[in-house]
């Protein structure tokens, strides 16, 4: 199956540059796979669709302001790092623009000298590992220089950084928002549970995968950048019990259906645990956990995309995205979103 198999037409204005407010009335295309239609209608109407004893899964990982602005130290050359995993205390993963002449032994400063850090080593997908050296607290440091890492295709500054979170964020850890979760509200969550349905947490940290495109012809041949994934003994006690009791499972987002994917070790059956996860879910795939999925539109040819089709058929999901470019949609990460059932 090749990449190009996964591509769409979108018109630019059709990508949001600011989020909706508020959040839930972003607007909701409901795709039904078994009925096999489309329905056009607003996220603070998602309850009319669930039903008491499914069970939605979120991703309750929070955004650092992990994008840095600084120069190389005795050239004062301009250098931007996103911050993707912190390996221990003071040193991370990044990504470095520009990056070909950031060998080992390079050193950067940011804040006028605030913050420095030494370039150790070159990563195997081209990023770099970064020894910071500093005074103070980093969570302070870092909440004073960084800056949210807005994708690239958002060119618009946030007045407010929680406007890239999603309400329920809760660990930090990632370079970017589980953005299907940015449509709930605290009244749309505690409306959806007076009606009976159970809200479970997990997390995963997104990395560098959302930062990268899909570099081969084939997609069989694409590797996935790992991340870190947590699944709790009480949420996997939820999750089993609610397929052995023939309830639904509805992740939100991608970064959950592949926590929920990785911790599966049977059809309708996961395992408490922690640890990295590379899994990549595309068409010929078979799902052990997930009933439905709520997400927002994703680039065209990337691996989200790719996840989605194979929940639904590439043919159905591009026929429904061309329906979304028809209806004008909002797209990406500030766009609207799906609820596939």
């Amino acid at each position: 199956m090749r990449v190009s198999d996964f591509d769409f037409f979108l018109p630019e204005e059709l990508i949001a540059q600011q989020p909706v407010e508020p959040r839930d009335h972003s607007r909701l295309l409901v795709l039904f796979r078994q009925e096999k239609r489309l329905e056009h209608r607003y996220f603070y109407q998602l309850p009319e669709y669930l039903r008491a004893g499914d069970v939605l899964v979120v991703n309750e990982t929070r955004v650092i302001p992990a994008r840095l602005f600084g120069e190389k130290k005795g050239t004062g050359a301009r250098i931007e790092v996103v911050l993707l995993h912190r390996i221990d205390k003071d040193r991370w993963e990044v990504l470095l623009k520009p990056g070909k002449r950031a060998r080992p032994g390079t050193w950067l400063q940011f804040g006028d000298g605030l913050l420095e850090a030494e370039v150790e080593d070159v990563t195997p997908a081209g990023g770099r590992i970064l020894r910071f050296v500093y005074r103070g607290v980093w969570e302070e440091l870092l909440d004073r220089l960084g800056e949210m890492p807005l994708p690239p295709y958002i060119r618009e500054k946030l007045p407010d950084r929680e406007r890239y979170q999603t309400v329920y964020a809760r660990e930090e850890g990632s370079a970017a928002a589980p953005t299907a979760g940015l449509h709930f509200t605290p009244r749309l969550l505690a409306e959806l549970q007076e009606r009976g349905i159970e809200i479970v947490k997990v997390l995963l940290h997104v990395g560098l995968g959302t930062f990268r495109p899909v570099k081969v012809e084939k997609i069989e041949e694409h590797q996935m950048h790992a991340e870190y994934y947590r699944l709790s003994a009480e949420a996997a006690q939820v999750l089993n019990r609610a397929k052995a009791e023939g309830r639904r499972v509805i992740a939100v987002g991608t970064t959950s259906t592949r926590v929920l994917e990785t911790a599966a070790v049977a059809p309708g059956q996961v395992q408490a645990g922690e640890g990295w996860t590379d899994i990549f879910i595309y068409p010929g795939y078979q799902f052990k956990m997930i009933d439905g999925l709520i997400t927002n539109f994703h680039l065209p040819k990337s691996t989200l995309l790719m996840l989605v089709a194979a929940l639904v058929g590439r043919e159905r999901i591009l026929a429904a995205y061309e329906e979304a470019v028809r209806e004008r949609y909002r797209f990406f990460s500030f766009g609207d979103a799906m609820l596939i059932i």
